[in-house]
């Protein structure tokens, strides 16, 4: 239940705290006044988008606090520990916050949110019915969600929606896939035979460095030798070979180290050199002889060399990349394979359509049950509402198989007539809008159990209605207060006299130096409560005669609040 609401520079409102009681409250006021104004607040609070314009001229933000009671909503308590959101027991504090710079904060028992979760949260805690209701209502899409809603099967909807989907993508897919079937079954060859090639090849990355080094080898083996050949006649072989010859050096060395042995570093140093020299004449000796002119098979690495390079320019990438090209074509061969399988596609699609036709037909049967409670309790509230011998009816229209969509298998519409003697019309056709105002307020006040909510808020439903049947919507509001916290913001006198409380919105000219106009609220008393009835019964000039009427009103709607 709502307890408590604070508003600060929200449209015209500076500052208003208001403390809220259980039962039936009515809010009334001069057109203009602002009474809509609360409504809005809470809704934005709720999670409504709101936007820098209903911010007061002035002031640089708007803040609406509310606070709930929640002992009696265990529903909630699990959302709240679900999501981290936990506050004081038994109270669920809602904050939101307009910045002028377009910015809105959202905040949850001190827990920054988002509008989302702010939605979520307000799905468990209010319920609020608009002065435009019976307008949307008249929409095939706002009928059939209501009517789910009622039935308790929002969620089986959603699921048959899911499946629908499922299933059309499949059939879609197929039908695709057939229509495609010759472009797939080119596509397939290219790949076999584009696979064929390069698996004939027989590439890999480590077989093209070895080819690169053999072939860069054997195509100036002619030079190596010669170089080589020179190289240890030079050191060894020649008259005047370079080991020979430090060889010499070294021996002349060695015999002054008699005479000073400063030069034993020297010597040691030629020593060193001289083995070096020898070993490697030994390797250069075991180079030459693996090396060896050989033009076969030179040319058989050229011809594996040249094949690389042809299949490289085929297939437009670098010699390097064609082992990872034959990987990526055989995985699409095996990509193409899986989709162009006509038969697992069809037995995707008639499973999805069979998941689809079970969930459709539960839905169905829900629809069915529910049509028939839905039709009965609001053709009994019509009767109430003046409107004796009229009818509602919601109308399934089966649908077959083929024309099943994601809504089901059943076209639903709201049908009623007003009186005895008239076929059942589409609500869409309804002539009189005081009778589509009733026909909605019906529905409106039958189905206000769907969402469980504590708080029920009734904008001007009542729009269209006048005379004894405003008294009896009166009533039906004032029995749904016996069950719920009820607020109505009404013009309707006879409306207001039922209330349990009463407020009034009233407008009031701000500090002089501003020169604004500023919303209030006030909680009326009894006597106070005479005079507004009395306003909203006889206008500008209020008589005796009518603020009687309004206290005998008044006196019956507390009668009756006796009698209940």
């Amino acid at each position: 239940m709502l307890k408590r609401l604070r508003i600060k520079d929200f449209v015209i409102v500076d500052w208003i705290e208001l403390d809220f009681m259980s039962g039936f409250t009515v809010l009334t006021g001069e057109t203009g006044a602002g009474k809509s104004i609360l409504i809005d607040a809470l809704g934005l609070a709720l999670g409504e988008r709101g936007d820098a314009n209903q911010i007061r001229d002035g002031c640089v933000r708007a803040e609406i606090d509310a606070a709930f009671e929640v002992h009696a909503l265990p529903d909630l308590a699990h959302w709240l520990n679900d999501n981290d959101l936990q506050g004081d027991a038994d109270i669920c504090l809602i904050r939101r916050v307009l910045e002028a710079n377009g910015r809105s904060r959202s905040y949850i028992n001190g827990h920054a949110v988002t509008l989302q979760q702010l939605r979520n949260a307000g799905e468990f805690l209010v319920a609020i019915h608009s002065q435009h209701a019976h307008q949307t209502l008249l929409h095939k899409d706002e009928q059939r969600e209501l009517f789910d809603a009622y039935c308790g099967c929002t969620d089986l909807a959603n699921a048959v929606k899911s499946a629908y989907q499922d299933w059309q993508d499949c059939y879609h897919r197929r039908i695709a896939m057939a229509q495609r079937a010759e472009e797939f079954r080119d596509k397939c060859e290219q790949l076999e035979w584009q696979i064929q090639e390069l698996s004939a090849l027989n590439f890999t990355l480590d077989e093209w460095q070895i080819l690169q080094a053999d072939h860069n080898r054997l195509s100036h083996v002619a030079t190596l030798l010669a170089v080589t050949d020179t190289a240890i006649e030079g050191l060894s072989e020649s008259e005047s070979a370079v080991i020979a010859q430090i060889s010499a050096i070294h021996t002349q060395l060695r015999n002054l180290l008699a005479y000073d042995d400063q030069l034993k570093a020297v010597v040691d140093l030629l020593d060193c050199a001289q083995i070096q020299l020898q070993e490697g004449v030994r390797d250069l000796k075991s180079y030459r002889q693996g090396l060896d002119l050989d033009p076969q098979t030179l040319q058989e690495i050229e011809q594996r060399v040249s094949a690389i390079h042809t299949a490289s320019r085929k297939f437009r990438v670098t010699a390097e990349e064609l082992p990872q090209l034959l990987v990526t074509l055989t995985h699409r061969l095996d990509e193409l394979g899986s989709e162009s399988d006509m038969s697992e596609l069809q037995a995707r699609e008639k499973k999805a359509q069979h998941e689809y036709l079970e969930l459709a037909k539960k839905l169905s049967s829900a629809r069915r049950q529910g049509s028939e409670t839905l039709s009965r309790e609001v053709s009994a509230a019509m009767q109430t509402l003046a409107m004796q011998g009229g009818e509602f009816a919601v109308i399934l229209t089966s649908l077959d198989t083929e024309h099943a969509n994601a809504h089901g298998m059943e076209q639903i519409e709201f049908q009623v007539k007003a009186h005895q003697g008239v076929p059942l019309r589409s609500l869409a056709k309804v002539a009189s809008g005081g009778e589509l105002s009733r026909i909605s307020l019906a529905i409106q006040v039958i189905t206000s159990d769907i969402g469980k909510a504590p708080t029920l808020i009734f904008d001007e439903v009542d729009v269209g209605i006048g005379g004894g049947v405003a008294e009896i919507v009166g009533n039906l509001l004032k029995k749904l207060g016996t069950e719920r916290q009820v607020l109505c913001i009404t013009h309707l006198p006879q409306v207001a006299a039922l209330g349990d409380h009463q407020w009034q919105v009233v407008k009031m000219k701000g500090p002089v130096e501003n020169h604004v106009i500023l919303s209030k609220i006030r909680i009326l008393n009894q006597q106070e409560r005479i005079e507004e009835i009395a306003r909203m019964l006889g206008g500008i000039h209020i008589t005796e005669t009518t603020r009687r009427h309004a206290a005998e009103m008044l006196e019956h709607g507390t009668c009756a609040t006796i009698r209940r």
